[in-house]
């Protein structure tokens, strides 16, 4: 089908941060392909701060789904039901030429319908009936990775998946390019060390690593590498957990920045330590390195696709199960990483500073 000149085009990926920042190359290549259309994202909080400064993005449209998903889960439908206008109100003003969904949700099936787009294509995940609810669907590729899987929506629209170069998108607003001095000043960090932040903590209970294993990892580092722990406010209790274990000053920041604030700070540190997290795709997106560990989900699904991350991947033969709780509740996968393990990569990234591009004048 050819495409229209000009065409309103709605992309829906509503949550979660790490999903959303892996979305962000679709609304990049979508305009290569077509620069002159006008692209209008639906999301929902918080992940909308990450989209806020989004070059490709023309309108920015935010629906907390959060209030329909208690409704739901109370088997509230009138609550439901109006939680649901409030999303159409916001669509119906607009008239869209073009939907892609690339959340894949029954949910977002029905936003989809909701839009009054014609032309509707859906990702090949086949989630919740969610096909029934599109017009076209992009093709089965062989690639597992999230944002390769995402980017396939464009397929039906001329997109050449070979010609892709990896790279999230997250532009911070101008008001926090000093931010990071200025936040470090403050408490206490000298930008000419080495920094190495950690976020403990994931919101699927089967992907955390025991606090105590963060400590004995972190605590034979040298003195000049600087340990800052960020996350929310209620990781505070395992945060001191890892502290204790570390024989040496560290600093807690948790709960004390915003979203797109973490992401400066990021942004001005040399690696970030954490599992499948939030936190590990906005240093992707920044360009800050990495070293993550993981077990009930694997790198060539959602881990970095750029230069600079490296991975601790579990040994035990239980794993990649997608699993939100374990279902042996055990947790062996993420027990089968050892602190020994993450400490060996560690010292490996942090040894050879004096030759480390990015460590060579701290």
């Amino acid at each position: 089908m050819k495409n229209k000149i000009g065409e309103k085009i709605l992309i829906l990926r509503l949550s979660a941060i790490g999903d959303v920042l892996h979305a962000t190359p679709v609304a990049r290549e979508l305009k290569k392909l077509q620069p002159d259309c006008h692209i209008t994202w639906l999301v929902s909080p918080p992940a909308d701060k990450l989209l806020a400064e989004n070059p490709y993005i023309d309108e920015l449209l935010v629906w907390d789904r959060r209030p329909l998903d208690k409704a739901f889960a109370s088997f509230n439908l009138p609550a439901a039901c109006r939680e649901l206008k409030k999303a159409w109100v916001l669509l119906k003003a607009r008239q869209f030429d073009l939907v892609l969904d690339i959340q894949g949700l029954f949910l977002t099936g029905i936003l989809a319908l909701l839009s009054g787009a014609k032309r509707r294509i859906g990702i090949h995940e086949r989630h919740e009936g969610n096909p029934f609810f599109m017009s076209d669907m992009a093709p089965n590729i062989e690639s597992p990775h999230k944002v390769h899987r995402y980017l396939s929506v464009l397929m039906p629209l001329g997109f050449d998946m070979s010609n892709f170069i990896p790279g999230l998108t997250l532009n911070l607003p101008q008001n926090l390019r000093e931010f990071a001095g200025n936040f470090w000043q403050q408490h206490g960090i000298d930008m000419n060390r080495p920094i190495l932040m950690v976020t403990l903590r994931t919101t699927w209970p089967d992907k955390n690593w025991a606090p105590e294993n963060f400590g004995l990892a972190l605590k034979d580092l040298p003195p000049q590498v600087q340990i800052v722990f960020c996350g929310a406010p209620n990781d505070e209790a395992y945060i001191q957990k890892a502290q204790a274990l570390l024989q040496r000053p560290s600093l807690s920041i948790a709960g004390q920045t915003s979203l797109t604030e973490l992401a400066a700070l990021l942004q001005s540190a040399d690696l970030l330590l954490a599992c499948d997290t939030g936190p590990l795709h906005i240093a992707d997106a920044v360009g800050c390195q990495t070293l993550s560990l993981w077990g009930p989900t694997q790198p060539d699904v959602y881990g970095p696709l750029t230069a600079g991350h490296e991975f601790v991947i579990t040994p035990h033969e239980c794993r990649r199960c997608l699993k939100t709780k374990c279902q042996h509740q055990t947790n062996a996968c993420m027990q089968a990483i050892t602190p020994e393990m993450v400490a060996e990569r560690l010292k490996a990234i942090f040894f050879p500073q004096q030759t480390h591009k990015r460590w060579k004048n701290k």
